[in-house]
């Protein structure tokens, strides 16, 4: 988020002490996010892709091999033709009794690993653009396993009930993608961010998404408008569980007693995930480190280009160690910024550009707007989040003329 709504804003060339952020080491190295090239192809362009039943590790043609990346050595031995014949199969159907279920459901997905012994925990599987059996019902009304998020540190718990515990295929690598911000409230923009970001990573690059996850700002951000903190977590959380089936909430920035920089936001995320869980499980039974990204809209990278906001050293430590996605608006020129500004130039490999195919320019600022003149919001934000607003008379209060002018995504 803007760092100059920290309450006890400093430019960092007036900072004489600046909380550091993890240390290179402790934090995966992974591809750059650069999406697929021609020559990535290699030779193999225009040979056919291999049978996967004559394949031990399924690379498609040109992939580079990841056992490097994985905690424990190289993945195991392929399986014999016995066993590739009964998960395989060449004949062509001649009745419908003969078809093979060929669908992408991740409920469907047949995923062997060796477990540990008196492992019973339920495996979960990374994303798709389907919706899940489970998901058929009401997607407005009813809850799938809501798990509520602390309203203190002390009982503070990181939220892991949909992230993925098993990469579903071993040619990739893990990444999960984090968006902050102040999400006052939360709309449906915020959550077609993720599913943008969503398409483009499994279209064009080399990674699979494990995990999606809102980080709301803390009551100490400083904005007119900015409901308690426990309000707005409580929001998205309403807006993820009734609506995703993979999206969560992750209380702990806003549940810090000031104003927390984005790189130390992302440091958190890759502690959690990384160094305490030890990344993701791959089908041959090794764990692989995670990738995190942040997710943000256009005008947030804008504002990383304004002299003396963000410091160089935190820009490095986002955009290199970790990278990411952003969402353009209706309007904006990312590319030439990225282009324009030195940092983001350096790292530009380790940055995607997500173009809206459909643009929709829903802001939590016209929300607000519209609810305090009394106007219609339904279709622009989940039911339920509609009806948390109106059972807390939530964003009553008038804020500043420029403030709405400026209309940013939040």
């Amino acid at each position: 988020m803007d760092p100059t709504s920290d309450p006890d804003f400093t430019p960092p060339s007036r900072q004489k002490e600046f909380e550091p952020t993890a240390p290179p080491h402790k934090i995966p190295h992974n591809f750059p996010i650069q999406p697929f090239v021609m020559e990535d192809l290699g030779q193999a362009l225009d040979g056919p892709a291999p049978h996967p039943s004559t394949s031990n590790n399924n690379l498609r043609p040109g992939a580079v091999s990841l056992k490097s990346y994985e905690s424990t050595g190289g993945g195991g031995g392929g399986g014999s033709g016995a066993d590739s014949d009964s998960k395989y199969q060449s004949k062509i159907a001649r009745k419908h009794t003969e078809l093979i279920n060929s669908s992408s459901d991740e409920e469907n997905l047949d995923i062997e690993i060796d477990s540990e012994p008196g492992n019973t925990s339920q495996e979960i599987l990374p994303p798709s653009i389907q919706i899940r059996s489970s998901q058929i019902a009401d997607l407005e009304e009813v809850p799938h396993g809501i798990q509520r998020q602390a309203r203190n540190l002390k009982n503070y718990h990181f939220p892991t009930h949909r992230l993925a515990t098993t990469l579903s295929d071993d040619s990739k690598s893990p990444l999960v993608i984090v968006a902050c911000g102040s999400f006052s409230p939360i709309t449906y923009l915020h959550l077609r961010m993720f599913e943008m970001a969503l398409d483009a990573v499994m279209e064009q690059t080399r990674f699979q998404v494990v995990g999606g996850f809102f980080s709301p700002v803390s009551s100490n951000y400083k904005k007119q408008g900015l409901a308690e903190a426990h309000h707005r977590v409580r929001m998205c959380e309403l807006a993820c569980e009734r609506t995703s089936s993979w999206l969560m909430v992750d209380a702990w920035e806003s549940l810090q007693p000031r104003y927390t920089r984005t790189a130390l936001v992302l440091d958190h995320f890759n502690e959690e995930i990384n160094i305490k869980r030890g990344g993701v499980m791959t089908k041959s039974g090794h764990k692989r480190g995670v990738k995190i990204m942040l997710l943000a809209g256009g005008d947030l990278i804008e504002s990383m280009g304004e002299p003396d906001v963000w410091a160089d050293v935190d820009l490095h430590h986002i955009l290199g160690k970790y990278g990411c996605l952003i969402v353009e608006r209706t309007g904006s020129d990312v590319r030439s910024f990225l282009l324009s500004h030195d940092i983001m130039y350096e790292h530009r490999k380790n940055i995607m550009v997500i173009k809206q195919l459909i643009y929709n320019d829903i802001s939590s600022t016209k929300i607000r707007l519209f609810i305090r003149r009394g106007m219609s919001v339904q279709y622009l934000l989940p039911n339920s989040v509609i009806r948390y607003i109106q059972q807390h008379n939530l964003y009553g209060d008038s804020e500043p003329v420029k403030q709405v002018m400026l209309d940013r995504v939040e």
